[in-house]
């Protein structure tokens, strides 16, 4: 896939008052500094398109980024630690999580793993309840900056993994540094929206 072009348009606190337009959505969150605003800069080729900041908590609304006019990707509020408040952290993850299960166009949540540390509670608590929701996701190991440090934690967390779950859900490992992963993402999103515009074919035949 070829980013034309990529462009903010939206910010929300409430999944009702979302675009209503019926586009295939992709949603990405993780614990805060995962490196979420670095993929996704690095996924559409924009430096400046997600703002990065060293503040855990930066993003704060359910942000929507218009992908060659074809499709949405949704930058969700990080889990976990942030610097604000408890109640201001339960709203965000209230309001993030009713746009994860009642959204229609969403088609997939990229939940970010750090590559670089052991299985985090929050992490596998957060994946299992995307399963107790029946939402569709894939994971992406971030920072895999250098292959050799981060192999063994990233084994750890899908075997930590399995012994919950029968099977591993699809997975990417990439670097913002040396863009690896960049392309298998975006092809799998390619391949979503190719099955989707297949199905609508059908359905109008």
């Amino acid at each position: 896939m070829i980013i034309h072009t990529a462009e903010f348009t939206c910010s929300y606190v409430d999944w009702k008052k979302c675009p209503k337009e019926h586009v295939p959505e992709y949603a990405f969150i993780g614990r805060s500094n995962v490196g979420k605003s670095s993929l996704i800069n690095t996924l559409t080729e924009r430096k400046g398109l997600a703002k990065i900041s060293n503040t855990p908590g930066k993003t704060q609304c359910i942000n929507f980024f218009s992908i060659n006019k074809e499709w949405n990707l949704v930058d969700l509020p990080g889990y976990g630690y942030a610097k604000t408040s408890k109640k201001n952290r339960e709203l965000w993850m209230k309001f993030t999580k009713d746009y994860l299960r009642r959204r229609e166009q969403l088609q997939n949540v990229f939940v970010l793993i750090d590559g670089r540390i052991d299985p985090q509670n929050v992490d596998l608590d957060f994946i299992q309840w995307l399963g107790e929701n029946g939402i569709p996701f894939s994971l992406v190991f971030t920072k895999n900056d250098k292959p050799k440090k981060t192999f063994k934690n990233i084994e750890n967390f899908k075997e930590t993994l399995l012994e919950t779950w029968e099977e591993l859900p699809v997975n990417f490992i990439t670097s913002s540094v040396t863009n690896v992963g960049r392309e298998d993402i975006l092809a799998y999103i390619d391949q979503v929206n190719e099955t989707i515009a297949n199905d609508i074919d059908l359905e109008e035949e």
